[in-house]
């Protein structure tokens, strides 16, 4: 009988590879990558083993170990946001430790950094997923948005485990024989349910103890229950004392696991031992398998060939690799995509996004609610805020307050009857009107705190137009996968086996291009992205400039200006407008010194015809609209707080080319950044032509690029090419 290969760890392999894992202490990430929706890889330097490689699966397969670097995946393409921010995070941490959570399939990372820890919490279970929190749990960011009755794991809140079930390793007797007898079923399934050790390792018990698996649970006496406890202690002790004896175990074509060279022990006598890299045994038999992996010989696997590794790391690593061998799957390419998972799984996006849309919209209307009260209860609320202060000018401490107002309320003064609490920390007391809880600052009258909460409510629906963009974003993606479905369900099957990736097509000797169009709301500014993928947006004009740092400037943003006048604001966004924005993202040099380009390219030095100029990047903390005294700020002016970072002499530079994948459109900006985005580009520098000019020679010559003729013409115009070319003249670098 043919035995199904093993998918996913379990709670005793993760027991057993803590220790391995923790060997490796004091490690620095040097970077992260993400493979599809479910891989993380984790590269590190250990001082004394060199490059460490360290693989978290939580898809179909779920699996955490080390591999060799000759067997590491070849890095995929532009790192999605995931992969991004583990980056911003981990780059140059050191890697701390990793525990098991109780004994459930959870294991935690620990990473530190002098600018914080970061804990990655890896989900072996149920559909999987990996948490990134900050010390304090608070989740960062997830493979996976978990929002159930018992739990939930959301960017923003912080991380919830699992409800804490028995540790068999660690139970008492008594607590034993207590879950034993609870049990209603036989020995080995209430081991494998009631002390959570799964099928594999309850039969395993019972074989080591001599119990019968089937044994009903009432028939078990004290001696079974002796022999089963000593068993798991027995287990336990190897399992703290790293007593390991790692085993992948193999099975024959026919569902045998006999083999002619297997010695007396079931184990393959022509194997060598696996070390931390993973090199082991080869299977005797051609038609041999993988079929599991366990940290120690097993019982249970006797009848089944073996290869003994040196260490748990290295027999995971082996298993894993010839599990993708064994499976011998297809070509991907070959295959027909699940689109129907893919647009359920859009659908579902939607869905959220729709309801976190109308959770803005209760949020604002709650707050705006809240200031008409105030207003409404006008002389109420001011007598009540009057009172306060004045016992506060009187000498009476915040902790008496209460009394103070208490007293009042007995006197029947009207002004106590909203009265909730007083909080002297933070110099506020709050108010209850007609069911409301409102919170309001002492030492600002009633004007201000309504001003407070009309300010908040419009930051929440500032908040609304960036989850607008993203549904609108997620609607095209959901477009798009809808019109590949209907794209292959027209060949109706036929193949084509030399079709290349749209990363590898060569989209100017298409006969026909397809149009796959989608505006975003930052395109009427100036924008690009750069070369690492940040969203770089700069204002055409004072009017512009002024709604970049009142409207979209977030916590965390770069902000870059030259010192020449009449320069754009730029603002080189730390996320996406539609997530949440963040302090504790670190963008890399590259992105930094392109946004300088563009910073300078689009302001007066290009139109005074000069090749470079000077630039500084500030925080997005040092930036106000509010002037020093005595001073004035213009339409689009700001005031900067604090020291500069300069990057002088930064050359100007501008491409403009066309982007096919995944949609087509003209983009723009640093040549550096554009070149890796567009399948073809004409640089421009500082020339004669006007603006006009240059961009109709430009639009001329990419429609000549192009095998399908009006490909350029319906995506673009001389005009939506201006947009992208610096004010004033300009000369194309091939004429």
């Amino acid at each position: 009988m043919s035995t199904e290969p093993k998918q996913e760890l379990t709670s005793v392999d993760l027991a057993a590879l803590v220790g391995e894992l923790g060997s490796y202490e004091g490690a620095k990430v040097d970077k992260a990558y993400l493979y599809g929706d479910d891989l993380v890889r984790l590269k590190m330097r250990d001082f004394d083993r060199g490059r460490v490689e360290l693989m978290l699966e939580v898809g179909d397969r779920k699996r955490v170990h080390t591999v060799s670097p000759e067997r590491v995946p070849d890095a995929p393409g532009r790192p999605p946001q995931f992969a991004m921010m583990l980056r911003n995070r981990l780059s140059g941490a050191d890697f701390v430790g990793v525990e098991q959570y109780e004994f459930d399939r959870i294991l935690e990372f620990v990473f530190d950094r002098e600018d914080g820890m970061t804990r990655i919490i890896v989900e072996l279970f149920g559909q999987g997923n990996v948490a990134v929190t900050d010390r304090e749990y608070e989740v960062i960011d997830s493979l996976e948005t978990v929002r159930l009755k018992s739990r939930t794991v959301v960017p923003g809140s912080r991380y919830e485990f699992p409800e804490s079930r028995v540790n068999p390793l660690t139970v008492s007797r008594e607590a034993f024989a207590q879950q034993m007898d609870d049990s209603d079923t036989d020995v080995v399934r209430t081991l494998a349910t009631q002390l959570n050790f799964g099928g594999l390792y309850a039969e395993e018990l019972c074989t080591r103890a001599g119990v019968e698996k089937t044994l009903d649970i009432h028939d078990a006496g004290e001696d079974e229950y002796e022999r089963i406890y000593q068993a798991i202690e027995r287990l336990a002790l190897d399992l703290r004392n790293a007593t390991l004896e790692p085993r992948v175990y193999l099975e024959r074509g026919d569902g045998s696991g006999n083999s002619e060279s297997n010695d007396e022990d079931g184990d393959n006598g022509g194997g060598n031992s696996g070390d931390e890299g993973g090199d082991g045994a080869t299977a005797t038999n051609d038609d041999a398998r993988v079929v599991d992996v366990t940290p120690f010989p097993l019982e249970e696997h006797e009848s089944l060939a073996s290869e003994p590794h040196e260490t748990f790391n290295g027999a995971l690593e082996e298993y894993f690799f010839r599990l993708d061998l064994d499976a011998d799957e297809p070509d991907p390419r070959d295959q027909r995509p699940d689109f129907e998972e893919q647009i359920a799984k859009h659908q579902r996006i939607i869905d959220q996004q729709e309801g976190a849309i109308a959770g803005f919209d209760e949020q604002a209307e709650a707050e705006r609610e809240k200031a008409e009260l105030l207003y409404a209860n006008y002389g109420t609320v001011d007598d009540l805020l009057s009172t306060v202060r004045s016992a506060r000018d009187d000498g009476v401490p915040w902790g008496e307050i209460a009394g103070r107002l208490d007293e009042a309320k007995e006197q029947g003064m009207d002004a106590a009857q909203p009265f909730v609490d007083v909080n002297g920390k933070e110099g506020t007391v709050t108010i209850r009107l007609e069911d409301q809880p409102i919170t309001l600052l002492v030492e600002d009258g009633v004007e201000k705190n309504a001003d407070r909460l009309y300010t908040e409510a419009k930051r929440i629906a500032e908040k609304k137009e960036g989850a607008l963009a993203a549904i609108e974003d997620t609607r095209e993606e959901l477009a798009e996968i809808e019109r590949r479905r209907d794209e292959w369900e027209a060949d109706d099957g036929d193949e084509e086996t030399d079709e290349e990736d749209d990363d590898d097509r060569d989209w100017l000797a298409e006969p026909s291009v397809p149009i796959r169009q989608n505006e975003q709301w930052y395109e009427r500014f100036r924008w690009f992205r750069t070369s690492d993928d940040y969203l770089v947006i700069g204002g055409r004009n004072a009017d512009q400039n002024e709604e970049l740092v009142k409207k979209y400037l977030e916590r965390g943003d770069r902000v870059l200006h030259t010192q020449a006048h009449g320069g754009p604001v730029t603002v080189l966004k730390a996320t996406d407008p539609s997530e949440a924005s963040s302090g504790d993202i670190e963008i890399p040099d590259s992105s930094v010194e392109e946004a300088a380009q563009f910073a300078v390219s689009y302001s007066s030095v290009w139109k005074d015809g000069r090749y470079a100029g000077d630039v500084y990047v500030v925080d997005s903390d040092q930036v106000s609209k509010t002037p020093e005294s005595g001073e004035y700020l213009e339409k689009g002016g700001f005031a900067i707080r604090g020291d500069r970072t300069y990057l002088d002499d930064t050359p100007v530079g501008v491409a403009v080319g066309i982007q096919c994948e995944p949609y087509t459109r003209v983009v723009g900006g640093p040549p550096s950044a554009i070149e890796g985005q567009a399948v073809t580009t004409i640089e421009v520098e500082p020339g004669r032509f006007a603006q006009a000019d240059a961009a109709k020679r430009i639009y001329r010559e990419l429609r000549e690029r192009f095998a399908d003729e009006s490909f350029v013409r319906k995506i673009a115009s001389p005009d939506q090419i201006a947009h992208f070319l610096p004010p004033g003249g300009s000369r194309l670098l091939e004429e």
